[in-house]
């Protein structure tokens, strides 16, 4: 008799294994299948559909590790509608939920290059604010008030030419914008009153020459000839290695600059300034003002 119960056991045993691994398998593929689906959605232009295909998708599957994507691509369809705060909340919740995931670091940065298009936007967020223009106002006028720079005003209200007038509502960004560059691990970081917006791949100096300490940025230069010992070269030479932007430190003779070179970013490599690739620092420059207090370290 005992013998006839062990062997039942180990069928009943048998078949729930069988059952669950089938299951857990069938729901794997229809976790695929759904997402295909709602991709196609996508492709077809149907917006709305998809946003409820993933909604569906991510209530059904709640934790599991699949679902990841589907939070993923519903960020995504958001940041396509222009839902942008709706789009950088999921992001969030993905590295805040799933640090594990495989799809993290392309997570990251997605959330970084979201956080500046909302930077970029006309979206009134914390840091910013509506200003109501008043006669005899200029951008510059305006931008220095508020520690800000033309560029990042022209950029978030969508203004083609420097024109204001009377009564015009501007977005202003109010924040402090500061930055850290990282010589250990060749990292920029941008922060908006101390809170991370993104994180740029730079260059450093070889040896260790880039200086350590806190600086400040004195004077911002677009398309900058370099200064060379024994020359001058134009900014239009492709021997000019500061690239299409310099914003020099209150070090003498070192800076934050773009490059001619870019398969030489992410090294220990210059003699003594940072170094960004020419698409990275354009977007800096517009956003940090003279006088950003510049930290670097070790």
């Amino acid at each position: 008799m005992k013998k006839i119960f062990i062997i039942i056991a180990v069928i009943v045993i048998s078949l729930l294994f069988i059952f669950i691994t089938g299951h857990l398998r069938d729901k794997s593929q229809s976790l695929k299948k759904r997402l295909e689906e709602a991709e196609i959605v996508v492709k077809n232009g149907d917006l709305d559909k998809a946003e409820e295909l993933y909604k569906s998708i991510i209530g059904d599957f709640k934790n599991k590790q699949g679902v990841v994507e589907a939070i993923s691509e519903l960020a995504d369809l958001y940041r396509l509608q222009n839902q942008l705060l709706k789009a950088k909340k999921l992001y969030m919740d993905i590295i805040n939920q799933f640090p594990e995931s495989e799809i993290i670091s392309e997570i990251q940065k997605k959330l970084w290059d979201l956080n500046i298009e909302i930077i970029f936007s006309g979206l009134i967020t914390e840091g910013s604010q509506v200003y109501e223009v008043k006669p005899q106002d200029t951008l510059s006028k305006i931008a220095n008030k508020y520690h800000t720079t033309v560029s990042l005003i022209k950029e978030s209200n969508d203004l083609e030419t420097n024109t204001i007038r009377p009564n015009d509502r501007l977005k202003i960004i109010t924040a402090t914008f500061s930055i850290v560059v990282d010589k250990s691990q060749n990292t920029l970081t941008l922060k908006m009153d101390d809170k991370i917006v993104k994180i740029y791949r730079v260059s450093t100096g070889k040896n260790n020459c880039t200086p350590t300490g806190e600086f400040t940025i004195v004077n911002k230069l677009k398309d900058p000839v370099w200064y060379k010992t024994g020359a001058i070269v134009p900014a239009e030479s492709p021997e000019n290695i500061l690239g299409t932007r310099w914003m020099g430190l209150s070090k003498k003779g070192y800076g934050i600059h773009g490059t001619t070179d870019p398969e030489s970013i992410g090294k220990q490599i210059t003699e003594g300034c940072i170094r960004m690739s020419n698409e990275d620092i354009e977007e800096l420059f517009k956003i940090v003002p003279r006088g950003t207090k510049v930290t670097i370290v070790d």
